[in-house]
């Protein structure tokens, strides 16, 4: 049996694992190696303290999520096939590191930003 999701350390484990599935994935992989250039030393910390924020309401996270996916967005389109896939490599990893109540809030709020997301960033492009 696994454990659940109940700290930040475990948080650190799902989201540095999650990103080193993204940065080689060929179909969402690009938007941060080619597009963004992110540098993961920076990027990373600040998934952490977002998702411990999201998960744990420690109020450590200070951004505009929405803002940056759009300004991807500008500068390479990102598709509902883009943000479907982000959540299959999310739950992927969720499911081989965590199960539990916990584990099921981050993927229903992964779920829940990536649906607000795509309503917001696409309703500009109708």
């Amino acid at each position: 049996m696994k454990n659940d999701i109940k700290d930040r350390k475990d948080i650190e484990l799902l989201v540095f694992s999650f990103y080193e599935k993204v940065k080689n994935d060929a179909i969402i992989g690009y938007f941060f190696t080619d597009v963004m250039h992110v540098n993961w030393e920076a990027h990373l910390p600040t998934m952490y303290d977002f998702w411990e924020n999201i998960l744990f309401h420690t109020g450590n996270y200070s951004g505009n999520p929405m803002l940056t996916h759009k300004n991807i967005n500008q500068k390479s389109a990102i598709t509902a096939e883009h943000f479907q896939h982000w959540i299959t490599l999310f739950y992927e990893t969720m499911n081989e590191l965590f199960e539990g109540e916990k584990t099921e809030q981050a993927k229903q709020r992964a779920l829940s930003i990536a649906t607000v997301m795509q309503i917001k960033i696409f309703k500009n492009q109708l």
